[in-house]
């Protein structure tokens, strides 16, 4: 193919980005490309958010032909969390035309090298960025999420995810050089000389299943990790989240064109309602890398069926906070409540248990009893929600009819210390907006156990009364090793009680947060700097982002010759 951008270009551009993110990676300090402020787009080819908004408008009700081969039908389907029809139609694929196509331009992107496959991947990254605003519209308006919400996770956040998936693939392929001089001495006799090649090779194609609460931020870095490192890329998007994935894909196959490589080695694959590919797709010989995030049920099923692929998944989880005491008793609320109550809990990494020592808490401002404890909290939530247009603002919308049912049952399984209330969005009238609900569960109790041990994904969490700190520190470590965590918090002035937490968290490998009263909550996570999940619990098999993620998606082989 002709290539419309030399590597020479693109290495021009990019490759002060990939040396600063390598070099982010390695120290973990804080780094970004991307803009978190709306108002930082608008030059230098960007969309400012009037054009954003245009753009996006300018989608619903269309056909979005990507040009790849194989299409069959045109499938569509998605109405916005908010009451929107975006009425936006997708390539169906005959997947036995598609799959062909895209392993054919493998060879060619295979022999690029590492370095032009990272900054082909900057380049795709730069001109999604770039749209930032439009893509906020389209993850708000199939995920729920509020949108400046949507602007920050599904736009700057999830780039630097894909960027630093792209870091650490460079990483992983140039650790082994390219070329070797092997000189073995043999005494009198002459050496053994040889000369040898080493090549990292891709799998095959690779498959992320996409999710539908963060489209972009989930799917990038599986997505840009399995493309950096050679591998052809489909991507299958949720059925009620195809449209951010699909532009995605769209812009992707544009930059892939312009460099010279196949566009078909970035496709999309949509569905018919009901039609449930991603079990079709996952057994495919060609399939030789799966990326997931979504249920446990599917999510084991995959680990035991895909057997063909190397499969990282992320899955349910049952997050925890220990609450044992703490030097600020306002702050421990204010964030609590914050975390409690972002976008409607329905992040994997919400917690849902507080573990409180019944007999209750010591604080800067006096022991306060368990009820105590959970009265604030309820009313830190209640300060925080109580003026409608700032609740809107952080639930942003309920994403399906599951999550709105599991809230409405959560009521009836113990004593209600803050109700669930609807909130009505006047921009979007057919939004369901809850604020969370709290409930309390005595964990000594039988059937409490069946509650709090069961991931409750949504707007639900549970003050769960424990006997003493260290069975708080046993019930935390019984649930990260039965049921998986994706986050942990802690609040603790005790030093005893701090490492017991931390050697509970190391043992049973999840990802611990202390004392935290800021502006940084339990339920968030900075790129090139903090792990989301560990890939050593049940919620999640992988790291996002770490050496592991990425270095099992290529193989390296070698050529050897006597020199």
């Amino acid at each position: 193919m002709t290539a419309a951008l030399s590597a020479h270009e693109l290495i021009a551009r990019h490759r002060s980005t990939l040396d600063q993110a390598l070099e982010a990676i390695r120290t973990r300090a804080y780094w970004s490309p991307h803009p978190e402020h709306p108002k930082a787009y608008g030059e230098h080819g960007s969309l400012d958010a009037a054009a954003g908004k245009a753009a996006f408008d300018a989608l619903l009700g269309t056909r979005l032909d990507l040009g790849q081969p194989g299409t069959d039908d045109w499938v569509g389907g998605e109405t916005s969390p908010y009451g929107v029809d975006l009425g936006v139609t997708y390539p169906h694929a005959d997947l036995d035309v598609l799959l062909p196509a895209m392993k054919a331009g493998q060879r060619a992107w295979r022999d690029a090298g590492a370095e032009q496959r990272a900054v082909v991947c900057l380049e795709i990254l730069k001109r999604v960025s770039d749209r930032t605003h439009e893509f906020a519209h389209a993850v708000m308006h199939t995920s729920g999420q509020a949108f400046m919400m949507a602007f920050q996770a599904g736009g700057p956040h999830a780039q630097d995810r894909g960027l630093e998936a792209v870091a650490y693939a460079y990483v992983e392929q140039v650790r082994t050089p390219d070329n070797a001089e092997w000189t073995k001495p043999q005494g009198k006799r002459d050496p053994l000389a040889m000369t040898k090649q080493f090549t990292p090779v891709p799998r095959g194609i690779a498959l992320v299943i996409g999710c539908n609460t963060f489209p972009t931020w989930n799917g990038y870095p599986g997505l840009f990790a399995s493309l950096a490192t050679g591998n052809a890329v489909l991507v299958k998007p949720h059925p009620r989240a195809v449209l951010p994935l699909a532009l995605t894909v769209r812009v992707a196959r544009e930059v892939l064109a312009e460099a010279g490589y196949d566009p078909n080695l970035m496709a999309l694959a949509a569905e018919r309602p009901g039609e449930g590919i991603a079990k079709t797709l996952a057994t495919r010989p060609e399939i030789r890398i799966i990326d997931y995030t979504g249920s446990t049920e599917f999510g084991d099923w995959l680990e035991a069926n895909a057997r063909q692929a190397q499969v990282y998944t992320e899955k349910a989880g049952v997050n925890t906070v220990v609450v044992h005491s703490t030097a600020d008793y306002k702050g421990m609320l204010s964030n609590l409540a914050f975390s409690l109550s972002l976008y409607s809990g329905q992040m994997c990494t919400t917690p849902q248990n507080l573990l409180v020592p019944r007999v209750g808490i010591s604080t800067d401002q006096g022991p306060k009893s368990y009820d105590e404890v959970v009265a604030d909290l309820a009313k830190a939530v209640d300060g925080l929600l109580g003026d409608d247009a700032r609740a809107n603002a952080l639930l942003g919308a309920i994403v399906n009819p599951d999550v709105k049912a599991r809230l409405e049952a959560a009521a009836g399984l113990g004593e209600v210390a803050l109700a669930s209330r609807e909130i009505t969005n006047p921009d979007f009238p057919g939004a369901a907006v809850r604020t969370p609900v709290i409930v309390k569960l005595d964990g000594a109790k039988p059937d409490a156990e069946a509650a709090y041990m069961s991931e409750c994904f949504g707007p639900v969490s549970f003050a769960v009364a424990v006997d003493s700190a260290s069975d708080a520190v046993e019930l935390l470590r019984r649930t990260v090793r039965e049921k998986g965590a994706m986050t942990v918090g802690a609040y603790t002035t005790d030093p005893e009680v701090e490492q017991d937490v931390r050697e509970a968290c190391l043992e049973e490998a999840a990802q611990l947060s202390l004392n935290l009263t800021g502006g940084v909550y339990v339920n968030q996570t900075a790129a090139f700097s903090d792990f989301h999940g560990s890939g050593g619990n049940p919620a999640a098999s992988a790291a996002l982002c770490d050496g592991a993620f990425v270095a099992n998606r290529f193989r390296v082989v070698e050529v050897r010759r006597e020199a």
